[in-house]
């Protein structure tokens, strides 16, 4: 890969326009919008704070029962790398007011027939 795959300008508005379309389907409880944006595959991953989903089925089911309170959160360092034209990930931290720690959240984005997915995620928590 050439050093000019990495973050061409024209995919990186891509992804973070699908990375911004997640996080306020995320703040707004939009189920239906969060369970587009996760690749629909059994090999889909996400491993949360209390949980790891395999499969998109499982995370549309842990979408379902989750509580659609206290959504609201404030993102810092938030960083997308696009390579080439198809593949992307984006890693950010968060803040939930007013709480007392750190949240990490990466994804991994590939473009599919029908669009910019997640394919695997990770959420962690930091003491602070």
């Amino acid at each position: 890969m050439n050093a000019s795959d990495v973050n061409r300008p024209e995919v990186l508005v891509e992804v973070r326009a699908a990375f911004e379309r997640y996080e306020a389907a995320l703040v707004g409880n939009d189920v239906e919008t969060l369970d587009e944006l996760f690749w629909a595959s059994p090999l889909t991953v996400r491993y949360g704070a209390t949980e790891n989903l395999y499969g998109r089925d499982a995370i549309i089911a842990f979408r379902k029962a989750r509580s659609p309170q206290n959504l609201a959160r404030t993102l810092q360092n938030t960083v997308i790398t696009t390579f080439g034209s198809d593949f992307a990930t984006a890693c950010t931290e968060f803040l939930r007011p007013p709480g007392t720690k750190i949240g990490r959240q990466t994804q991994t984005w590939v473009r599919t027939g029908e669009g910019w997915r997640v394919v695997a995620a990770h959420v962690s928590l930091l003491q602070v």
